[in-house]
């Protein structure tokens, strides 16, 4: 398999997203070979469908335990934190439609924490930024 150059992590409620954006830190209990540098795509459910509402560079991964005390309380019952160096909140949500993850295989479950190579997130990055998406 080729490098992994990222993920595509889902965030559930609206709540989430702007913790996310906010802050740039997302909490998880999954298990993956995060590392800094890896770019990571954020998909939310839109009025229009599941869209990828932004991407962010991590710089860190925390475990609960490295977290300050009220970290600790906000983050509840995920393990870590993945830190960013920045995040980037697109002002106009690319539907997945749009993009090789249209593909059934990628649908619920196998989508949340789905490992992308240098192609597919440079595929991803390149119509997010495109203003004629």
């Amino acid at each position: 398999m080729a490098e992994i150059a990222g993920y595509v992590l889902r965030i559930v409620s609206d709540y989430w997203v702007d913790h996310v954006f906010n802050m740039a830190i997302y909490h998880t209990n999954l298990r993956r070979k995060w590392k800094p540098d890896q770019t990571i795509i954020f998909i939310h459910k839109t009025e229009c469908g599941d869209a990828a509402v932004g991407y962010g560079v991590m710089e860190k991964v925390c475990q609960q335990t490295e977290l300050s005390e009220e970290e600790r309380l906000e983050c509840g019952k995920w393990k870590e934190a993945l830190v960013f160096r920045y995040v980037i909140k697109l002002e106009k949500p690319l539907l997945l439609t749009n993009t090789f993850l249209k593909e059934p295989r990628f649908r619920g479950r196998y989508l949340h924490g789905l490992a992308l190579n240098k192609e597919q997130l440079g595929s991803i990055l390149s119509r997010a930024e495109s203003p004629s998406k």
